[in-house]
């Protein structure tokens, strides 16, 4: 019997385990996993939790199933999955690892997008961004929350990048970098100070877009993230 990681959910442990199986080569392309009471008795869980893990791979793209034949392990596992592991609230017990590699995505990704849409802005694009910036500032003048706008104003820069591609992957990827923006609104932060911080490096990633400048554009987004991530740290670990 093999034991899982029970902290995570047993069908999300199942479901890891077998993934790394597959990516070790203990199972090939082609290759059919073990039967549905094979795991069952193999890691000493339920038959729903087997089905919800045989669920999870077929959905990240390492098996396909066949009807009354079982699961089997596509050409190319794994090829269908991307997953963010997602800051949720202060409570959920992120790693500082995990923390620091969703911020360097942030990074990646926003100063890009910057880039291009000091480069490629429309008059439009700036009254978009501009829009969510007066949002933000309404917020903060009413002790509202802001995020909404906060993730508003991200999307409106990704908009003026002028890639759909690019606006649609930033898209996905706000749902995951939400919760690392909505820690800037929390009240403690505004009392801090840090929400006004943080919207002065707005201000100026705007100032950079609006003037045409990729250079300081990028570099205003990338300190923007690197700000962030501080904020995001202390207000998590004194929470």
């Amino acid at each position: 019997m093999q034991i899982l990681d029970r902290s995570t959910g047993l069908s999300d442990s199942l479901a890891s385990s077998l993934a790394a199986a597959i990516r070790a080569g203990e199972f090939a392309p082609g290759a059919r996993l073990p039967t549905e009471k094979q795991l069952v008795e193999r890691y000493a869980v339920s038959r729903a939790v087997v089905r919800e893990a045989i669920a999870r791979l077929k959905t990240d793209g390492f098996v396909e199933t066949r009807q009354g034949a079982g699961a089997f392990v596509t050409a190319k596992p794994g090829s269908a999955n991307f997953r963010i592991v997602a800051p949720g609230s202060m409570e959920t017990g992120l790693s500082e690892a995990d923390l620091a590699h969703v911020f360097e995505l942030r990074a990646v990704i926003e100063a890009g997008m910057a880039e291009l849409a000091a480069q490629r802005r429309s008059e439009e694009d700036l009254i978009l961004i501009r829009t969510t910036l007066g949002r933000m500032d309404q917020a903060l003048a009413t002790a509202a929350d802001g995020g909404a706008a906060d993730d508003a104003f991200h999307a409106a820069i990704a908009k003026a990048a002028g890639n759909p591609y690019l606006a649609q992957f930033s898209a996905y990827l706000s749902q995951h970098f939400s919760a690392t923006r909505a820690v800037a609104w929390m009240p403690a932060a505004v009392t801090a100070g840090n929400t006004r911080a943080s919207q002065r490096e707005h201000r100026k990633l705007f100032a950079a877009i609006e003037a045409r400048n990729p250079e300081a554009a990028a570099r205003a987004a990338r300190e923007h993230i690197r700000q962030s991530e501080a904020r995001y740290s202390v207000t998590r670990k004194a929470g």
